[in-house]
């Protein structure tokens, strides 16, 4: 609901909206889903077809749990109404269900008149956008992706969940080949797009890094007229980023960074193991606050916040003192205390993904954090993917991040981490495996506490599955009166 007390869609609009026609006694609409194990009640539920299932199957499911409506192709339609559903089944009926979504969205952003600011860059989408939902909250009514919702289903999903009168609508878009961010940012037509950086990622479907660059640039195509571009300026990418700004509709071009030449500059920072206190000048003026996280590549992204809510025209003090606020989601840093019976030891949860940048990051990371007395700095790495011909040497290469950072052991799996697991000092290898579930035993026999424990991998390393291990064998510590989780 939207606040007012007013359906996030009217069930007299639904069939215009999604051009296609309704059939049975379609009810208003409270939200919208894909997925019917977190559908709720008065959703209106999309038979997308996916790699694996297809979500005509779960129809009869999302109807049963009180969808108002359910989406569905005009072929499964007929079968439906022959051989499943009563005459009175809530049906919209459409040419191409993703298509009708990818309508759905369009319409809505075409309704809504607050400040749009997506983001996108080869490493920290997802924590910025979470920087941007926490700041941006604490100064109106805010609507943002969940999770990693930034692709061809997940960005019109997005839109098509958003209330009328939101004030700033946040929006995280990806790509792993070229011209997929095209078509999403055409959709949300931002206001303020951002490209927190450019790394090495995605490698097996560009022919350089160049080529990874231009496809994260495509962001800046949707821009509405006179929008503000965000880049990183430290980044070596900067300049082929700025041409494609100056070739869109952007009347501004805002760089935050390190160096002299960044209008969002950072100055100072000092990394404690559980935040960030960070020094900056904002065109100028200089700000200090803490950052509810630890890590400098969190800083850093924290600039390109500042810089969003300096072309938005929001309160930049109060979103400065906001970003205390600010901690990391599941699988993307989220940091537990877990007891062992003779004591405790931290695990640092990287599991949803990773890259040669965002594997560095989470290792200097792990090793800002202080040990407990006996205790050790282990890394848990699976293979980072898509990364083409060089993946192995650039699994190798992190051997030196390795040392640098003070792990003391590092547990490894997958075929490409096999070259990092070779390139390291025998006495800092604690086991290797083909694939998680193999080094699961290794992992879980060797924790002690004080132990700072880091897993990451790529999402099909199933890294996942070696976080869930740990937590499923160690309990979290209980947390103190008054303490925060």
């Amino acid at each position: 609901m939207n606040g007012l007390s007013l359906p996030l869609w009217r069930a007299d609009e639904l069939a215009d909206v999604l051009g296609g026609e309704a059939r049975g006694p379609v009810g208003d609409v409270t939200s919208v889903s894909i997925d019917t194990r977190t559908l709720e009640q008065d959703a209106l539920f999309f038979a997308i077809r996916g790699e694996v299932r297809d979500g005509h199957d779960f129809v009869q499911a999302a109807l049963e749990k009180g969808a108002a409506a359910a989406v569905v192709d005009r072929a499964h339609a007929n079968t439906f109404d022959t051989n499943t559903f009563d005459d009175d089944a809530r049906l919209i009926v459409v040419d191409d269900v993703l298509a009708s979504l990818q309508r759905m969205g369009r319409h809505r952003r075409a309704e809504v008149t607050g400040r749009m600011v997506a983001v996108t860059g080869s490493v920290g989408k997802t924590s910025t956008k979470e920087m941007l939902r926490t700041v941006f909250s604490r100064q109106g009514s805010t609507h943002a992706s969940v999770a990693s919702y930034n692709n061809h289903w997940g960005v019109p999903l997005t839109l098509s969940r958003m209330p009328r009168g939101i004030a700033y609508g946040v929006f995280e878009i990806g790509m792993s080949n070229p011209f997929e961010i095209l078509p999403l940012t055409s959709m949300v037509r931002p206001e303020v797009a951002i490209i927190t950086t450019v790394e090495p990622v995605h490698l097996a479907q560009f022919r350089s890094i160049h080529g990874i660059a231009d496809a994260k640039g495509e962001i800046f195509s949707g821009l509405e007229p006179g929008g503000v571009a965000i880049i990183n300026a430290d980044n070596p990418h900067a300049a082929r980023l700025a041409a494609h700004a100056g070739a869109s509709r952007a009347g501004r071009i805002i760089r935050f960074g390190s160096g002299e030449g960044a209008d969002i500059r950072l100055t100072h920072i000092h990394l404690d193991p559980d935040f960030s206190t960070v020094s900056a000048e904002v065109f100028g003026i200089p700000v200090t606050y803490r950052l509810g996280a630890p890590g400098r590549h969190l800083a850093m992204n924290s600039l390109a916040v500042l810089a969003a809510v300096h072309a938005t025209g929001a309160d930049l003090a109060l979103a400065a003192l906001s970003l205390q606020d600010f901690t990391t989601v599941e699988g993307r840093g989220r940091r537990v205390s877990l007891e062992t019976g003779a004591g405790t030891f931290t695990l640092i949860d990287e599991s949803y993904n990773a890259n040669p940048s965002s594997m560095r990051a989470a290792l200097a990371v792990t090793g800002s954090m202080p040990r407990g007395l006996r205790g050790r700095r282990i890394a848990v790495m699976g293979d980072m993917l898509e990364l083409g011909p060089e993946g192995p040497n650039l699994h190798a290469g992190l051997a030196e991040a390795v040392i640098a950072q003070d792990i003391d052991l590092v547990f490894a799996c997958g075929p490409l981490m096999k070259s990092l697991w070779l390139a390291l000092p025998a006495e800092r290898r604690g086991a290797y495996a083909e694939n998680s579930e193999a080094l699961e035993v290794a992992v879980l026999a060797s924790l002690m506490p004080g132990d700072v424990v880091m897993v990451k991998g790529s999402l099909g390393s199933r890294m996942g599955r070696m976080v869930k291990a740990i937590r499923d064998r160690y309990p979290a510590k209980p947390m103190a009166e008054g303490e925060e989780a």
